[in-house]
């Protein structure tokens, strides 16, 4: 096998350029679905079935687009034309989404045209998103993964921020943040269509900058993945079954602090414009108001200052000795500060207990992966494996989605309150994290 070439800082950068327009998309739709569906009539205790959408299209559709694109071979390349044909898809549904209120359907069709676009949206984004983690696999010598994957880190959380305040950003404009009951506002529209345009320039970017490898040359520098994605092939329950007693625990954690995370992006825009703006959000009309329109809006720079805390604290995470303290450490700051948030009225402190959640998604990004892929040493089968530990990340969303609207009614049918539990949650996922071992 040959060795791979060492590439320049822009080649990598190429690599993964278009991966800061796929996530200005995923921060939109994180940081906005709730609001949407919530502007469109939903039911706060339904509100969470809206979400189980995401995790359940990214556990179908990655394995899928990951088995095809191995299988692909185009005079565009292998990966490339999923991420464009996902682009494309996502610019469309990015265009439809948010006017579900605005085509004159009654407010059930209204939901289910949202619901429709929504699984393209989510189908589209993560078709588009997991060729990016290909091409740095595929085409990056093992010396420079890291410095690829913090270019792509760095891409991803820039994406984010833009992302998260675009609504923001366009009311400070003068753009409409108000509209009639049932129907989206402007702000959240036109960051919907700015996302689209940012969305489909950088992939055609990355497309027009970056040439994959033909058969040949894949052949040469990947000799033993080629040999490696047969191995692959094995039964998946005979994998789980023999899997090293870490990936279980591991998995654990992560059941505890995914769902966490899925009732943040389902009931913060609640939580905000109930703590903040004192909106009674068991009032029917309570999204129409303007103030609700508001805090949506701050909920997106919230989510933008989680992002910030995310990246000072990755920083930070390597200088601790101990990677479980670390691990547990971090998510005991992400409880406290989901469980400050609504008992802080001052929409600027809401800074803090999201700056702490910053800490909580910053080890939850890292940590699993060191601790899975060092107890995997030795059992081969490292794709298929990681392949089905991306399961611990989806199926504890669905899961905590399914079961949302039960557990709002259990605190009080108040959303503030599901903040709390998700504090409950990650404090469980620091103790299990005691039951790790660390190899």
């Amino acid at each position: 096998m040959k060795t791979k070439p060492d590439l320049s800082f822009w080649k990598l950068w190429n690599l993964s350029f278009g991966f800061f327009g796929v996530q200005i998309a995923y921060a939109l739709q994180s940081a906005n679905i709730s609001r949407i569906f919530s502007t469109l009539g939903a039911d706060p205790h339904n509100l969470s079935y809206f979400w189980i959408l995401p995790p359940l299209m990214g556990i179908l559709v990655q394995p899928i687009v990951g088995t095809l694109s191995d299988r692909t071979w185009t005079r565009f390349g292998r990966r490339i034309p999923y991420l464009f044909i996902g682009a494309l898809v996502a610019v469309l549904v990015m265009c439809l989404l948010p006017n579900a209120g605005s085509l004159g359907l009654t407010i059930g069709a209204a939901m289910i045209f949202g619901l429709v676009s929504l699984m393209f949206l989510d189908t589209s984004i993560n078709m588009a998103m997991q060729p990016f983690k290909m091409l740095v696999g595929d085409m990056v010598n093992e010396k420079q993964k890291a410095k690829a994957y913090s270019i792509q880190s760095f891409l991803c959380n820039a994406g984010s921020v833009a992302g998260y305040v675009f609504p923001f950003f366009f009311t400070w404009l003068g753009i409409q943040n108000e509209a009639a009951a049932g129907v989206v506002p402007d702000s959240v529209i036109w960051s919907f269509y700015v996302g689209a345009a940012i969305l489909i320039l950088c992939v055609i970017y990355t497309t027009v900058k970056v040439k994959e490898w033909n058969p040949q040359e894949y052949a040469m520098y990947n000799g033993i993945q080629n040999k490696e994605e047969k191995k692959d092939s094995a039964n998946w329950f005979t994998l789980l079954k023999n899997a090293p007693s870490t990936f279980w625990k591991v998995g654990l954690v992560q059941f505890f602090c995914w769902a966490a995370f899925m009732y943040m992006w389902t009931y913060t825009p609640g939580a905000i414009a109930s703590a903040c703006w004192d909106v009674d959000m068991t009032l029917a009309d309570a999204t129409t108001s303007a103030a609700y329109q508001e805090a949506g809006n701050w909920v997106g720079i919230l989510f933008a200052v989680q992002a910030i805390g995310s990246v000072v604290w990755a920083a930070l995470l390597p200088q601790f000795k101990n990677t479980k303290l670390a691990y547990s450490l971090s998510l005991v700051l992400g409880g406290i500060g989901f469980a400050m948030v609504p008992f802080i009225h001052n929409q600027y402190a809401q800074f803090i207990p999201f700056l702490l959640i910053g800490c909580a998604w910053a080890a939850m990004l890292a940590m699993p992966f060191t601790f899975v892929t060092n107890a995997l040493q030795g059992y081969g089968h490292m794709g298929a494996y990681l392949g089905l530990f991306n399961g611990t990340i989806c199926v504890p969303q669905i899961v905590a989605a399914l079961l949302g609207g039960v557990i709002l009614s259990l605190v009080g049918s108040i959303q503030g309150n599901m903040m709390i539990v998700a504090g409950v949650l990650l404090i469980c996922g620091s103790v299990a994290v005691t039951v790790i071992r660390n190899k």
